[in-house]
């Protein structure tokens, strides 16, 4: 099993950060259209699942989050959104089980503390801070699914 890469997108569509680890294809064009692609296959995805669901997924305390994952015969898309709309994407190889605990882990751990809180990175903007790059990449590798024999 091993993680491909990850995204890091805020409420409008901006990927504030972007890290592969065992990526084998690229998509062979440029990173900005590579981010609009995935952000806009995101929305579609989520307006599908909303309008297509039949229960209302407001009224039941487990159904809100709609959209968690799909899988291709190569990869599976990991999908988490914050209240704030910030929203953590993770592919990994189909091996991989439900893995919403590890995304809300990058959010809540890596994200907020070392970047929404703070000062020096403004919100908003393409994430700089080399604690946050380091720290997520370690966190990722420590995962028990990150194999170092993938790629």
């Amino acid at each position: 099993m091993t993680v491909h890469n990850l995204y890091l997108f805020d409420r409008n569509g901006v990927c504030l950060h972007y890290s592969e680890w065992h990526r084998k294809k690229q998509a062979g064009i440029p990173k900005e259209e590579e981010y609009k692609l995935m952000y806009g296959m995101l929305f579609s995805i989520r307006s599908f699942v909303s309008k297509m669901s039949p229960l209302d997924m407001y009224a039941e305390s487990e159904g809100k989050d709609g959209f968690l994952a799909f899988q291709t015969s190569r990869y599976k898309l990991h999908y988490y959104e914050t209240p704030t709309g910030i929203k953590v994407v993770m592919n990994t190889d189909l091996g991989v089980g439900p893995i919403r605990d590890v995304l809300h882990h990058i959010y809540s751990a890596l994200y907020v503390e070392l970047v929404v809180k703070n000062p020096l990175c403004p919100l908003g903007q393409t994430v700089q801070s080399e604690l946050f790059r380091s720290r997520l990449d370690s966190y990722v590798r420590s995962l028990p699914f990150f194999s170092a024999r993938a790629g």
